[in-house]
């Protein structure tokens, strides 16, 4: 029996060690995956720092322009401390130029993830972004010549400044290299942008002629309905360069990807949700410091003595158009004329046939009588700016003399509207 007692108590005494040892593992084992999880987890959030941290730096430190960002919130302080206009909208303008560039770098970032034709969509419509929030700010508070002088302005500052630059710039480097383009492209956009002039022609041809069925309403009718037709050929147009015909907006770039020309292995430097997520907040950000300047340019011309026409029409389009002048230089400089036509004659189609025409009938909704009837100087110039383009880009070619003509007309456009003075009830 005893013996028996001592075998039991030695089977009891070897089972609780080994049952010891197996819990102590047990529990040795969690709490490794206990610590590798939480392990896992710091380094998921450490990596998301490091992404954001990664990502304000690029978009908002990188950049040397970025140095003017504090004036924006300055120009805020002084709106509320002390009311001088002409300050204000000094360094609105100065505030919101680096947005506008910012604008057009979230948008090439996007462009990565997109494609090349869309992405030059994007850029045109995102670089039109502050124009047309500008715009808006501007017909709210019954400024319609600030707001069809701007976008006047912004067309030709894309077509003689933006694209004279490029032009310049890229015949330049590439010298003595002639650079090319799709003249197919170039075609359909000088055939949009005559379209476009002719929409805004016969409002003021019929206004200045005066032969007007109701005098005043006409007009404005006439301005409404073309409008709505310009909007239907500006959608159709996005068709056609999108869906049916896109081949015609690919095939110099794909023909210089097959040849080994575009090598020069660029990759994002943000992802593409970063990239909507700037895109955003940029966005919002020039809308609050639009309205600021919008409400100081009438004080900014009294102070500096300026002409409103000349501030609305050389001044706002160059800080606006930031974004499409960096992108179209660089993509010259990199011999990419197609995606340049796409930034700078792309932008000047699109303010043309789609912003013009939306602020109409937007003004149409909130009551406004904005209209197509741009004054006679105003048509003029755009009517001669539409015609030296489309000379230019029938041959398909560019050179640095081009770029030169073209940046010289726009200081003539600079110098005539400097000496302008804008009178609306002058018929004359």
């Amino acid at each position: 029996m005893e013996a028996l007692t001592e075998n039991i108590d030695l089977e009891s005494d070897e089972g609780s060690p080994l049952t010891l040892s197996h819990s102590t593992n047990a529990k040795q084992s969690f709490q490794f995956e206990t610590s590798h999880t939480s392990g896992d987890r710091l380094s998921v959030l450490r990596e998301l720092q490091l992404t954001a941290f990664h990502s304000i730096y690029i978009v908002l430190f990188k950049a040397k322009i970025n140095v003017l960002l504090p004036f924006g919130p300055l120009a805020i302080l002084l709106h509320y401390l002390t009311g001088q206009h002409g300050w204000v909208f000094f360094f609105s303008l100065l505030g919101i130029a680096p947005l506008a560039e910012r604008l057009g770098y979230a948008t090439e970032q996007l462009a990565f993830y997109t494609g090349q034709t869309v992405g030059g969509l994007l850029n045109a419509t995102f670089g039109n972004a502050t124009e047309m929030i500008i715009s808006l700010y501007a017909l709210k508070s019954g400024m319609i010549r600030v707001v069809q002088q701007s976008l006047l302005g912004s067309i030709l500052s894309n077509m003689l400044l933006v694209l004279g630059c490029a032009f310049f710039t890229g015949g330049i480097v590439h010298y003595p290299k002639v650079q090319v383009f799709s003249k197919a492209t170039a075609i359909v956009s000088s055939g949009l942008l005559l379209m476009a002039v002719m929409g805004i022609l016969f409002p003021a041809v019929l206004h200045f002629t005066h032969t007007e069925v109701h005098f005043g309403k006409s007009e404005l009718a006439l301005s409404r309905f073309s409008s709505c037709i310009m909007l239907v050929a500006y959608g159709s147009y996005l068709f056609f360069q999108l869906k049916s015909h896109s081949n015609l907006y690919d095939s110099i770039d794909e023909g210089r990807e097959n040849n080994g020309e575009d090598s020069d292995g660029e990759v994002p430097e943000i992802t593409k949700w970063e990239a909507i997520s700037w895109l955003t907040i940029i966005t919002l950000w020039v809308s609050v410091l639009s309205a600021y300047l919008v409400d100081a340019i009438q004080g900014a011309s009294d102070s500096w003595n300026i002409p409103v026409s000349f501030i609305s029409v050389i001044l706002l389009p160059i800080v606006g158009n930031a974004a499409e002048h960096a992108s179209a230089i660089m993509f010259a400089m990199k011999d990419k004329l197609d995606i340049t036509l796409g930034v700078a004659i792309g932008s000047s189609t699109q303010i043309s046939m789609f912003v013009i025409p939306f602020c109409v009938v937007v003004g149409w909704i909130m009551g406004q009588p904005m209209d197509l009837n741009f004054q006679l100087f105003e048509t003029a110039t755009l009517f001669i700016t539409v015609l030296v383009i489309a000379f230019l880009l029938q041959e398909g070619t560019s050179n640095y003399f081009k770029g030169l003509m073209l940046i010289l007309c726009y200081l003539i456009v600079a110098a005539s509207f400097f000496v302008h003075v804008d009178n609306k009830s002058d018929d004359d």
